[in-house]
């Protein structure tokens, strides 16, 4: 690509890479701005043929203090890198083209093109804020040009997109998309940052991303509860072997969300082993999480479940006439499109089928009221 001839192409190729790597990693924007090339190198190949995972180095700023505890500027290098999933890598090989070697991935002399400007430094935090939304008016503008309206990124009604909303944004995804497009691209985020250990991917303690993630999930459980409360109250029945437990879990909610939205708090709910609900709509239902009868293999620090490696016979499930009904739709969909596959696909979508409607009918069977399960 020649550079000098495409320079706004190239700001908003610079500023997408941007999002996807403060998107998919959960760093704060200032870690961001601190990568240099060559801050992410291919790994070896193990001993046993297998490739470990890309790690980034990069430096961080909240909370450094020196021996005298006045804060550092500058900065210090994180003793323990971030783990990279590919696209965050295909962002960071896209920079490293774009500057030159050992340079910072967003060196403000080299990113900004079209000023020309001399300026040693990364980009601003407020200059890549407002390349987001000229990304956004640029993709709106080629949708409309090339006919493609549905492609247009709609409006925001909580405003721009702010660089401080990416992490909360990833955040929300892992907690209450488990089965999602960003859950399925590394479902390993969950099962790392709740061990709480320094092989975490992204870990840096509670008050990093943990914090974010805490209180995402704690509204999300809390939510989970609330509609299982509502539920019963309207006279749906319950099954499963962790009924009782849930129900007892969904009586014990805060008043208001408002309690659960400090990392502190939503670390504390979350600890309560065994009285936490997390929804798992791909599995049609309910996970009362309790770490030593989970079989989705949590670790031992773990304050909620792997929900994409849900299994079923757990002891923490419990279904509603609501999960119930759901699972025969999906049962239903997967009859119509066996019906339009190849005969070893759609036998197989049939097997899945009669799966799904076999817990539905499980349900049916041994569902109580809550009262009943209760007694």
């Amino acid at each position: 690509m020649d550079y000098e001839e495409t320079p706004i192409l190239v700001r908003h190729l610079g500023t997408a890479a941007a999002i996807v790597i403060l998107y998919l990693t959960g760093m704060r924007p200032q870690e961001a701005q601190s990568l240099g090339s060559g801050c992410c190198p291919d790994p070896k190949p193990n001993p046993d043929g297998t490739m470990p995972r890309h790690l980034i180095r990069s430096h961080h700023y909240k909370n450094v203090r020196d021996s005298d505890g006045h804060h550092v500027s500058a900065g210090e290098e994180r003793a323990v890198p971030w783990v990279a999933i590919m696209p965050v890598v295909n962002a960071i090989r896209v920079l490293e083209q774009m500057v030159p070697e050992g340079e910072l991935l967003f060196s403000s002399a080299h990113h900004d093109i079209v000023g020309q400007r001399k300026q040693r430094g990364a980009l601003k935090r407020s200059s890549l804020g407002r390349r987001i939304e000229d990304l956004v008016s640029w993709i709106n503008q080629e949708a409309i040009a090339h006919g493609l309206p549905d492609q247009q990124v709609p409006p925001d009604p909580h405003g721009n997109l702010g660089l401080s909303r990416l992490r909360r944004t990833l955040a929300w995804h892992i907690a209450r998309r488990p089965g999602g497009l960003v859950a399925i691209q590394y479902g390993h985020m969950r099962t790392a940052l709740d061990a709480r250990t320094s092989t975490g991917y992204g870990s840096r303690e509670r008050r990093g991303f943990h914090g974010e993630l805490d209180v995402e999930t704690a509204l999300a459980a809390a939510a989970t509860a609330a509609r299982l409360r509502d539920a019963a109250a309207a006279g749906e029945k319950i099954s499963g072997p962790a009924a009782r437990r849930a129900i007892v879990g969904a009586a014990s909610i805060p008043s208001f969300e408002g309690a659960l939205t400090t990392p502190k708090a939503a670390a504390k709910f979350l600890a309560r082993d065994g009285l936490v609900l997390f929804d798992n709509p791909d599995a049609f239902l309910i996970c009362a999480f309790k770490r030593d009868t989970a079989l989705c293999d949590p670790d031992p620090g773990a304050t909620a479940p792997n929900q994409f490696a849900c299994q079923v016979g757990c002891g923490n499930a419990i279904r509603t006439d609501s999960h119930a009904q759901a699972a025969r739709e999906h049962a239903d969909r997967l009859d119509a499109r066996a019906a339009l596959m190849p005969q070893p696909l759609g036998d197989r979508l049939r097997l899945t089928a009669g799966r799904f409607r076999a817990l539905a009918e499980s349900h049916d069977a041994t569902a109580q009221t809550a009262e009943e399960a209760l007694a």
